[in-house]
């Protein structure tokens, strides 16, 4: 059955957005850290960041299972009638790739932090459980993997900005306005 409703609903609105704010502010840190801060010249500064940046992402995992529920529950509006059934299956398929990558960061960077012997800890309130103790061989594999998707992720993000930018200005539909309106 075909969803009629035009907007997606305040709860998955607030969710949308909200994990959008954490995404992009933990890329954001993620990438400073990463590319711009040395332990040999900044020392507990860049301790201080990477501590802020996973303390941020740690809250993806919690928030993308509730939205992934919320999803289920609460089907999206449907697709414009515009849009082509190739595009509509590439819509789906990078909203399903966004998902995939919301999980996957959060779960290798924490994977990456036990292996490195560091906690992955959420909001400054409370460490997640260890899964795994320090390996370093284990390190080697999910630091690349972390990089690797936090870079596939960033790629996804301003890929999924530009359609919507596209749709919204250029298309002159509802997809931008799903996300940021209610019905009156």
């Amino acid at each position: 059955m075909k969803n009629t409703t035009l907007y997606y609903t305040r709860t998955a609105q607030v969710l949308h957005w909200l994990m959008a704010i954490i995404f992009i502010a933990a890329w954001l840190i993620g990438f400073y850290s990463g590319n711009f801060l040395s332990y040999e010249t900044d020392g507990s500064f860049k301790g201080d960041i990477i501590t802020l940046h996973k303390n941020i992402a740690t809250t993806i995992i919690f928030l993308v299972v509730i939205r992934i529920f919320w999803r289920y529950t609460h089907p999206a509006p449907s697709l414009p009638d515009s849009m082509s059934p190739m595009m509509k299956g590439l819509a789906h398929a990078g909203h399903l790739a966004l998902y995939l990558m919301l999980l996957a960061l959060p779960i290798t960077g924490c994977l990456f932090s036990w292996s490195a012997g560091h906690p992955a800890p959420v909001l400054y309130l409370f460490n997640l459980p260890t899964l795994i103790e320090e390996n370093y061989d284990v390190l080697e594999i999910v630091k690349p993997l972390h990089i690797y998707l936090s870079w596939g992720a960033g790629f996804l993000v301003v890929g999924h900005i530009a359609a919507a930018l596209k749709h919204h200005f250029i298309d002159k539909d509802t997809v931008l306005t799903s996300m940021t309106r209610q019905p009156k």
